[in-house]
């Protein structure tokens, strides 16, 4: 006998969704075709697999399945039911014997002696309206299972996706890759999934070039508002910043405040390679400014490795004042930063200031910072 859906998914009658939806997924995942190099045996499994899963995951569809069951049911046990009480009867009353067959008194006849006429047989012949309805027929067919095809991938992708949400937010990276990996086997172009899966690869595994991958094509099928899209733009500039790819990555930068300039780390960083790339320090100045203006705006604390990079390019141009009133904002933030201690040093040298530039490589020397003892032996401190 055939199995019902419940037998194929090997779940009970009484099984909860939550119960079907697992037990669907794991049969999924063991007979989908492509795990078998394409063998028939394992795609009618995963077609079986497909259509219970559809029946029993709708409520409606799945009441409908029980009452079908429950009629077939009843009737096999009234066919049951008849056929003993034949049998019953016959062993009561009995039943006439058998007639019996023909006393043979010779073999016989030969096809000669039954005097046959042959039939003549009739060849076939299909109309032009047979083979469209045929044509039909089978597109229609194909049709019909590849909606369902399509479907059902993206019914186990959406699965797969709020999989991966929950292990994300827990900070589960390897176990979010896998099912973010998962959705987007069954859909290939799922932009949310590719989102989320290169921010793992670029801020988890700082695989930057996969990371570029998936933010392209979830740049490429994404329907997102400007602000969303600015921040891949912004996430594509970071990866190429860190292979050296320094045009690429302004590239990126400029495309995302073209779309929203309100993206404070996009400015900084634009500015950052603008500095130490390129070496472009007044354009540098005012991607700096323009950054640490939108930090603060945006109730954020001003960032200490950007006012350094700024007094760095103020410094560069000459303009030792904006430099040292960019690097006493960072002392009162950090007070045992020898790295700005060191830096002022440089600045009072640069100034002709010997005595307070060997107080200042003195102070970073004493908070551990490496090029300190240097710069005192260089400028002769005592």
């Amino acid at each position: 006998m055939s199995q019902n859906h419940y037998q194929i998914l090997g779940v009970s009658p009484t099984a909860t969704r939550l119960e079907i939806k697992q037990a669907y997924k794991q049969l999924a995942l063991r007979y989908h075709p492509d795990r078998h190099q394409g063998d028939t045996r394992y795609e009618e499994l995963f077609k079986q697999v497909s259509i219970a899963h559809g029946v029993l995951s709708d409520p409606a569809r799945r009441a409908a399945y029980d009452q079908q069951l429950w009629r077939e049911a009843q009737q096999l046990e009234q066919a049951r039911r008849q056929q003993q009480f034949r049998n019953q009867h016959q062993h009561i009353y009995g039943a006439p014997p058998p007639m019996a067959g023909p006393l043979r008194t010779r073999r016989p006849a030969s096809s000669s002696e039954r005097h046959y006429r042959p039939i003549p047989r009739q060849k076939t012949q299909f109309t032009r309206r047979d083979y469209l309805l045929t044509f039909l027929f089978i597109l229609l067919l194909a049709a019909f299972m590849l909606s369902v095809k399509l479907t059902m991938d993206h019914v186990t992708a959406r699965s797969n996706y709020e999989d991966g949400l929950q292990a994300y937010a827990a900070q589960q990276w390897s176990t979010a890759h896998g099912y973010l990996s998962a959705a987007i086997h069954f859909k290939p172009n799922y932009p949310e999934a590719h989102r989320r899966r290169g921010e793992i690869e670029q801020l988890a595994y700082h695989d930057y070039e996969a990371a570029l991958e998936d933010y392209a094509v979830a740049l490429q099928h994404a329907n997102d508002p400007p602000a969303q899209s600015a921040r891949l733009w912004w996430r594509m500039g970071q990866c190429h910043a860190a292979i050296g790819q320094t045009q690429q990555a302004l590239q990126s930068f400029d495309r995302a405040l073209a779309l929203d300039s309100t993206q404070s780390g996009a400015w900084l960083e634009r500015g950052e390679l603008r500095l130490f790339e390129q070496r472009r320090f007044r354009p540098a100045i005012q991607d700096l400014t323009t950054g640490l203006r939108q930090r603060v705006a945006q109730g954020k604390s001003p960032s200490g490795r950007y006012l350094t990079y700024r007094g760095l390019a103020w410094f560069k141009l000459g303009e030792y004042e904006a430099a040292r009133a960019d690097y006493q904002q960072v002392l009162i933030n950090s007070p045992r930063s020898g790295q700005i201690y060191f830096l002022l040093g440089r600045l009072a040298e640069a100034q002709k200031n010997r005595p307070a530039a060997c107080e200042f490589f003195l102070r970073s020397a004493r908070l551990g910072y490496i090029y300190a003892e240097d710069a005192r032996l260089k400028a002769r401190c005592p």
